[in-house]
């Protein structure tokens, strides 16, 4: 039997996304799939704990510490090959990756976004800042995106989303929790499962073809 699709999840905070992917592995809803690392860009976050909590495989690389953004991305690269990642995901992950990483990984890279895509979103739309925008706007319906990462921020090929109303009463805090629960932690799982399923897949036919 082909082995399930490794994971890599890149985080860079408290891991609330990691966890719903954590907590869907557990629940049996990432068949396809396991989570073999967990890569943060900050050792104090929070994620790091959960991961160890869960009994994954974690590592802090900071950019502060790394001389240049190739640096960065060669020791990220490096955590990659030694654990075997096949799919990454990006779950609260800070640090926009080059053009030359991502190159490296068509279709492999997944990110989640907190606004329905084209809206609120690109260079700078990242945590609270998204919701201050959505509200500023006046919009009466948000969301969020998992989609795939490609050179441009945000840019990459939609691959699931899901709304989420705005109430009047609405602060960016209030918005942004009822987004995750909602929206997130319910995607991200889901998109993890139907891109692993698919790597899974194309092993399989590649394995029958050498039989």
């Amino acid at each position: 039997m082909v082995s399930r699709t490794k994971i890599a999840v890149l985080v860079s905070g408290g891991g609330t996304n990691l966890q719903a992917l954590l907590d869907a592995q557990a629940a049996g809803r990432l068949p396809d799939g396991e989570i073999a690392v967990v890569i943060s860009s900050n050792r104090e976050a929070y994620a790091l704990e959960r991961a160890k909590n869960a009994r994954i495989p974690a590592a802090a690389v900071p950019r502060r510490e790394c001389a240049s953004q190739r640096e960065f991305e060669e020791r990220i690269e490096a955590l990659l090959r030694e654990n075997g990642a096949e799919l990454i995901i990006l779950a609260g992950f800070l640090s926009i990756l080059s053009a030359d990483f991502t190159a490296k990984w068509p279709r492999r890279i997944l990110n989640v976004h907190p606004a329905l895509i084209p809206s609120f979103c690109g260079k700078g739309f990242y945590g609270l800042r998204v919701h201050e925008a959505a509200l500023e706007k006046g919009v009466k319906v948000t969301g969020a995106t998992v989609h795939f990462v490609n050179e441009i921020p945000d840019g990459g090929e939609i691959l699931l989303q899901k709304a989420v109303d705005v109430l009047p009463d609405d602060t960016p805090e209030t918005l942004q929790r009822r987004v995750m629960e909602q929206a997130e932690w319910t995607l991200l799982p889901q998109a993890a499962q139907l891109v692993a399923n698919k790597i899974r897949t194309e092993k399989e036919c590649s394995a029958n073809e050498r039989i």
